[in-house]
C-alpha cells in the first residue's frame, strides 16, 4: 500500500465517523424536543378506557389545530384506567361538558386527543377534568372483529347449505 492510499483511507474513516457524530447529535436534539412540552398552557385531566399509542409529547387538537400536548399519563390502580394529563393554550376556553377523544392521524400513524366542544356556560378550570372520554379504537381489534364476523357468516352459511340437498338433484324434483 502506498501512502496516498493509507492517507486516502484513514480521510475516509474521518468523514464516516464525523457523519455518524452528526447522526447522533441530531437523534439526541429530536429526543429532547419531543420531550419538551411545556407550552404554557393550563393542565387539564381525563380518563381513558385505553390509550394505545399516546404518549408523552402528542398533540391536542381542536378543530384540526394544535392546542396543547400531553404531559403525563398513569394507570390508576382502582378503576384500571388511563389518567392522562394534557395541556392546552391559555386562549383556549373549553365547556365542562368537552370531549376528549384518542384519535389516529392516520392509518398507520401516532394517536392524538382531538377535543370536542360542549355547550355547557361554564368552563374548564386548570387543573379540571374532563369526564367525557373515548379511549382509542385498535385497529388490530377492528380487523379481528371483521375476521370473526367474516368467518362466522361463512360457517353458518355451510352448515345451512349442508341441510339442503344440492341443487338440481332428484330431491329438488316433484
Amino acid at each position: 500500500m502506498s501512502a496516498v492510499t493509507v492517507r486516502h483511507d484513514r480521510l475516509e474513516l474521518l468523514a464516516g465517523f464525523a457523519v455518524l457524530a452528526c447522526l447522533a447529535g441530531l437523534l439526541v436534539a429530536a429526543m429532547v424536543g419531543h420531550h419538551q412540552s411545556d407550552d404554557g398552557g393550563y393542565p387539564v385531566h381525563a380518563s381513558f378506557s385505553q390509550i394505545d399509542g399516546l404518549t408523552v409529547g402528542s398533540d391536542v387538537r381542536l378543530a384540526g389545530i394544535t392546542v396543547g400536548h400531553v404531559t403525563g399519563a398513569v394507570v390508576d390502580p382502582k378503576s384500571f384506567q388511563a389518567q392522562v394529563t394534557f395541556t392546552l393554550a391559555p386562549d383556549v376556553k373549553l365547556p365542562t361538558d368537552s370531549a376528549a377523544i384518542v384519535t389516529s392521524d392516520s392509518l398507520l400513524g401516532g394517536k392524538y386527543i382531538a377535543l370536542s366542544p360542549g355547550g355547557a356556560d361554564s368552563m374548564v378550570k386548570a387543573g379540571g377534568v374532563m369526564t367525557e372520554t373515548q379511549g382509542s379504537i385498535s385497529l388490530e381489534q377492528l380487523l379481528s372483529k371483521f375476521i370473526f364476523s367474516v368467518t362466522d357468516s361463512l360457517q353458518k352459511s355451510q352448515k345451512a347449505a349442508a341441510g339442503k340437498p344440492p341443487a338440481g338433484s332428484l330431491a329438488d324434483e316433484p
